[in-house]
C-alpha cells in the first residue's frame, strides 16, 4: 500500500511544540496547557532537534549522582527543555510507509521534517490506525479496532 505522508501530517501550525531554549518552567506549562504527554522541540530555525515528554522533566526534576534536584520554580527558570531532550527519529515528508511505521510502533507520534531538517509537523499513531482502517484492503480485525 502506498501512502503520501503529507496526507496523514498535522501540520505545525496544528501542533503543540517546544522551544529548545524555553526553560523548564516554560515547557510543564505548555504541556499542561495543551494536554500532552510529550511534544516536539525545535530550534529557533524552525528545525526539529527532539522529543520531550513528562517523564523526561519528571527524571531531570529528581536528585542524580552530582546533580542538585531543582525544587523551586525559580530554580526551574535557569534550566532548559535542550538539557532534557531524547531522541524521537524524524521522518522526511518524502518517507516510505514502512519507515513511518518502524518509527509509530515505538513512539505516539512521529515528527516529520523537510529537505533542510525544518519541522513541518507530526504523524500520530491514531491517524495512521485510521488511515489503514478505511483501507479496503485492510485486515478485518484492524477495522473492528477503529
Amino acid at each position: 500500500m502506498i501512502v503520501n505522508i503529507a496526507y496523514l501530517l498535522t501540520p505545525k501550525h496544528r501542533v503543540a511544540f517546544l522551544y529548545d531554549d524555553n526553560t523548564m518552567r516554560q515547557g510543564l506549562e505548555k504541556l499542561r496547557h495543551h494536554g500532552r504527554s510529550a511534544v516536539p522541540v525545535i530550534n529557533r530555525k524552525g528545525q526539529y532537534v527532539g522529543t520531550v515528554s513528562e517523564g523526561d522533566f519528571l527524571w531531570r526534576l529528581l536528585p542524580d549522582e552530582g546533580t542538585p534536584c531543582p525544587c523551586s520554580l525559580k530554580e526551574l527558570e535557569r534550566l532548559h527543555v535542550r538539557d532534557i531532550l531524547r531522541e524521537n527519529p524524524s521522518v522526511r515528508i518524502t518517507a516510505s510507509l514502512d519507515e513511518l511505521l518502524d518509527n509509530i510502533i515505538r513512539h505516539n507520534f512521529v515528527p516529520v521534517v523537510d529537505d533542510l531538517n525544518s519541522f513541518i509537523g507530526i504523524v500520530t499513531r491514531q491517524d495512521i490506525i485510521r488511515c489503514l482502517s478505511e483501507e479496503k484492503d485492510a485486515a478485518p480485525c484492524l477495522r473492528k479496532i477503529v
